[in-house]
């Protein structure tokens, strides 16, 4: 991976390398078999928002052909966190993030093959971070929103240890 580093401003990822951008994706989806199966893709994260892509596909639907709302409560958890990681006093390495509370509203069906959540972190304290999403389609009709709260913990052992998974890996 080339390098660069975070300044606090928005990185778009399609601006990056194609190196960069492959790294990124790898990582989304390493060891998290379910941000695999929904092919989930950070767009692009600021110093308190990220924007993350899933596409609308059978794999993320329900037994009535529509987008299962499970799917799109995990495009909200993952972009989510990616936004309370960079928003907030987190630590990689010394704590973990985890969901305090999700709150999803279904709005509507989505219009095209992709839905977007946009993640903006509305409070931080000490433990409790304070995240607003909301998901859109290509159209920029609104699917769902969501409020969205995590806890900054101390560093957790996994349930299951995973092959190459390390101490400092973040717990999204």
């Amino acid at each position: 991976m080339s390098e660069w580093t975070p300044d606090g401003g928005t990185i778009r990822v399609a601006d990056l390398p194609e190196a960069d951008q492959e790294f990124i994706r790898a990582q989304l989806r390493r060891n998290t078999p379910l941000h695999h199966l929904l092919a989930l893709d950070l767009v692009e994260i600021g110093e308190r928002h990220s924007v993350v892509a899933m596409p609308v596909r059978e794999e993320a639907f329900n037994s009535t052909a529509n987008l299962h709302g499970g799917a799109i409560a995990t495009l909200i958890d993952v972009a989510a966190a990616s936004a309370a990681a960079r928003g907030s006093g987190f630590k990689p390495g010394e704590q973990s993030l985890v969901t305090a509370d999700l709150h999803v509203r279904y709005l509507g069906r989505p219009h095209g093959d992709v839905v977007h959540a946009r993640a903006e972190v509305i409070k931080t304290g000490r433990q409790l971070v304070i995240v607003e999403c909301r998901i859109t389609d290509l159209e920029d009709r609104i699917v769902a929103t969501a409020d969205f709260s995590m806890m900054i913990v101390p560093q957790r052992q996994p349930l299951r240890p995973m092959e190459g998974a390390q101490p400092h890996d973040p717990d999204l």
